[in-house]
C-alpha cells in the first residue's frame, strides 16, 4: 500500500503540473470580467462546444486519484487541533497536525513540546526552530532583567540622596 500510495502522490504533483491554469473565458480581455473559472453559456461560445480553439474547461478527467484524495502533500492526513483533547484517538503515523492560528504564544509552545513528545509531524510550526530557541531566550533575558530592576530599586531604596530628591519631588507635585 506504501509503495502504492508514494506511486500516487507522484502522479498527483505530475497532474498538477500538466493540468491547465482553468480561466474564464475572455477574462485576459476584458478587465470587468475576473479570472476565476464560470461555465461558458454563450450560444456561440467554442469553449462551451469543447472545440480545439476554445479554453480547457474542468471536467471529472483532471481529477486526483481517490486513495489520495485530501491528503496533504507530505501523505498524512492533515488535522486541525486548538487544544491538547483534540489529539486523542489521532496516530503520528498517519495524521499530520495543523495548530489553530489563534493561539498564543505560551499555550501554542506547550502544544508543540505536547506534539514532538508524542512524535506527531506538525505542519505551520509558524517559526523556524531557530525563532523558537531566540524566543526562549527572549523570555529568559525578560526574567532576568526583571531581576536586575528589582535589586536596582532594593539598592536605591537604601540610598539616602534617592530617598531626600523623592522627597523633594513629591513636595514639588503638591506645589504645582
Amino acid at each position: 500500500m506504501i509503495k502504492d500510495k508514494d506511486r500516487l502522490m507522484n502522479y498527483r504533483k505530475h497532474l498538477k503540473k500538466v493540468r491547465p491554469s482553468f480561466r474564464r473565458v475572455e477574462s485576459w480581455r476584458y478587465v470587468r470580467v475576473k479570472d476565476s473559472w464560470r461555465k461558458a453559456r454563450g450560444i456561440d461560445s467554442k469553449t462551451r462546444e469543447k472545440r480545439k480553439s476554445g479554453v480547457k474547461s474542468p471536467n471529472i478527467g483532471y481529477r486526483s486519484p481517490k486513495a489520495i484524495r485530501h491528503l496533504h502533500p507530505s501523505g498524512f492526513i492533515e488535522v486541525y487541533v486548538i487544544t491538547p483533547n483534540d489529539l486523542e484517538g489521532l496516530n503520528p503515523k498517519i495524521h499530520a497536525i495543523r495548530i489553530s492560528g489563534k493561539l498564543g504564544a505560551k499555550k501554542r509552545l506547550q502544544l508543540i513540546e505536547l506534539l514532538n513528545e508524542k512524535g506527531f509531524k506538525i505542519l505551520n510550526l509558524g517559526v523556524s526552530q531557530r525563532e523558537l530557541e531566540e524566543l526562549e531566550g527572549i523570555a529568559e533575558r525578560g526574567a532576568a532583567l526583571l531581576d536586575e530592576e528589582l535589586e536596582i530599586e532594593a539598592e536605591l531604596e537604601e540610598d539616602e540622596e534617592y530617598q531626600e530628591l523623592k522627597e523633594l519631588a513629591s513636595k514639588l507635585k503638591k506645589k504645582g
